[in-house]
């Protein structure tokens, strides 16, 4: 089973039709079994699509408005066109710089069967950008699964620290896990593995394994190589430069076997179509 995570930045980003096309150009020389994407705009003042919305399955049936220009619905489609058809789901979280609709989505090969979102922050305001949910999935290829793609904040964060929404993600999961099922939740966690005694180790402590850690074959796994926005007060610029930091993860609730994990989108394999870069995984399990 082969998964992708990547923060796209999508919209925000310069030369930003290039970045899609390219992010495609991967999706269709990889084709992992799951994808999920973070910062998934769309621009509030575009009108609703007319189009096909075929691979498109609303969450828990929300009333969900997808724009022309929804990064996701664009990557479907161009996935479509070259003859590679995927399932996929997208929520809106917050507004983003006043002008965007920032959401998750998550793509998957087989047939999506069951969806759910909740939010992860104590704040809810739309107009906040602090605002947080996470969006899971359930597919028919792997039906003791839930697949999740989360964006989280910061551990010093005063008003939204990281670890009260690590334990609104494991609360809310442990709610509703069966005892025969299995997670994996993939994203942007603005946890840089090298501080000690913050996010990364406050995740790892509560059972949850990362997959980079798992994996038999790896990189250096650096998925931002310079200062992003976000932390340009929180870490040593040269520092991020010169080593860059680990701060997208792919983990799950389970030991598994791993494969393979590596740095994707990154320039070195593929080209760079984000801040952030991606991250891949392959498991044993096929």
């Amino acid at each position: 089973m082969k998964l992708i995570t990547l923060n796209t930045h999508s919209l925000i980003e310069d030369a930003y039709d290039s970045k899609l096309k390219e992010f495609v150009h991967v999706i269709l020389r990889e084709q992992p079994e799951i994808f999920a994407l973070q910062e998934v705009n769309q621009s509030l003042n575009m009108p609703e699509t007319d189009e096909d919305l075929l691979g498109f399955v609303p969450c828990e049936d929300l009333n969900i408005v997808l724009r022309k220009d929804n990064h996701a619905l664009s990557v479907a489609k161009l996935l479509k066109e070259q003859g590679l058809n995927y399932h996929f789901t997208w929520i809106p979280i917050k507004l983003g710089y006043g002008i965007y609709e920032e959401g998750l989505a998550i793509f998957s090969r087989s047939q999506i069967v069951d969806s759910r979102q909740c939010f992860i922050s104590g704040i809810r305001d739309y107009n906040n950008w602090k605002t947080r949910k996470m969006l899971g999935i359930k597919v028919a290829a792997y039906e003791n699964i839930w697949f999740y793609t989360a964006h989280l904040g910061w551990w010093d964060d005063e008003e939204e620290p990281f670890k009260n929404q690590w334990n609104m993600v494991t609360e809310a999961i442990d709610a509703v896990r069966l005892p025969d099922e299995s997670y994996y939740i993939l994203g942007d966690f603005n946890a840089p593995d090298r501080i000690e005694g913050e996010s990364y180790d406050y995740v790892k402590q509560s059972g949850w394994y990362d997959t980079y850690q798992l994996a038999d074959n790896k990189d250096d796994g650096i998925t931002v190589g310079h200062v992003i926005d976000g932390w340009h007060d929180k870490v040593d610029a040269s520092l991020a430069e010169a080593k860059g930091m680990r701060l997208d993860y792919i983990w799950c609730d389970k030991n598994i076997k791993v494969k393979t994990s590596n740095v994707i989108c990154n320039g070195k394999k593929y080209e760079v179509v984000s801040d952030h870069y991606g991250v891949m995984i392959e498991t044993y399990d096929d």
